[in-house]
């Protein structure tokens, strides 16, 4: 699904849509309490979690992309564990270029050139996996707000344009879970963007409770000089306009945006 508008909406003004369907809210934030009400199972290796309080793209798979190199350079052999979100395996199972996105889902394909990458809709069947291949630390892409998995540390990714947006809970609006609920249980805070848009975040929302730690997405070098290239361009991600800014500011002349759902299948 792509994002309506309205859940750009200023929290203040939500408008007349959110407020018709915040009832239906309270069946969805009752779902994700249930699930972090479960005992969570602690494992014998380190479990870094990064994750997002709003649906859609904020900027987390980069993120914990970035977060692997890092580790990797310290010696450290991370793995990372995914549901595999759009796939049809319950895993556990290794991704290596033999899948494709309708059995892995698209995100996980991408994680494994980075680093081993396991799809498994049981987390802690997933982390079991992995240590029994040789990890030491544990990166669970996204499961915030699963409480299967005892967490020793966790990561929140924001995208600063973004925000909030009206700060409603789905469908209302853009959020999995309350503000202040989530910011209890994690640890640190990722800011991504241009820094204009995290001073405006930031004073929409002090003082925080966390640590912030500033970020800005880096587009990889592939080879291709951008330049003047007369492009189509088509995504399918939470905001498709963050890749066309990018396709923008390599130079690239776009003479026509297709914007596609988020984790669309592409013939």
């Amino acid at each position: 699904m792509r994002a309506p508008k309205f859940w750009e909406n200023d929290r203040a003004s939500p408008g007349v849509l959110s407020n018709l369907l915040s009832p239906i809210s309270w069946f969805w934030m009752f779902g994700t309490m249930l699930r972090m009400r479960r005992v969570p199972k602690k494992i014998n290796v380190p479990v870094m979690c990064v994750g997002n309080i709003n649906l859609g793209g904020v900027g987390k798979t980069p993120s914990v992309i970035a977060i692997v190199e890092k580790l990797k350079a310290k010696g450290l052999t991370p793995h990372i564990i995914s549901r595999g979100y759009g796939g049809k395996l319950t895993g556990p199972v290794l991704v290596t270029k033999n899948f494709n996105s309708d059995e892995v889902g698209d995100e996980p394909l991408l994680l494994s050139a980075f680093a081993p990458t396991w799809v498994s809709k049981d987390r802690v069947e997933g982390t079991r996996a992995a240590i029994e291949n040789g990890c030491d630390i544990i990166i669970l892409d996204d499961g915030f707000q699963n409480g299967s998995l005892h967490k020793d540390f966790s990561i929140i990714v924001v995208d600063a344009k973004v925000g909030f947006g009206n700060e409603k809970i789905f469908p209302a609006g853009p959020l999995r879970e309350p503000v202040k609920v989530a910011f209890e249980r994690a640890d640190l805070i990722i800011l991504i963007g241009k820094n204009e848009d995290k001073e405006s975040f930031k004073k929409l929302h002090e003082p925080f409770s966390l640590p912030v730690c500033s970020a800005y997405v880096e587009t990889v070098k592939m080879g291709m000089d951008w330049k003047d290239t007369r492009v189509l361009a088509f995504a399918g991600i939470g905001y498709p306009e963050k890749f066309f800014e990018s396709l923008k500011n390599l130079g690239a002349i776009i003479v026509k945006e297709v914007a596609l759902p988020d984790h669309a299948k592409l013939t």
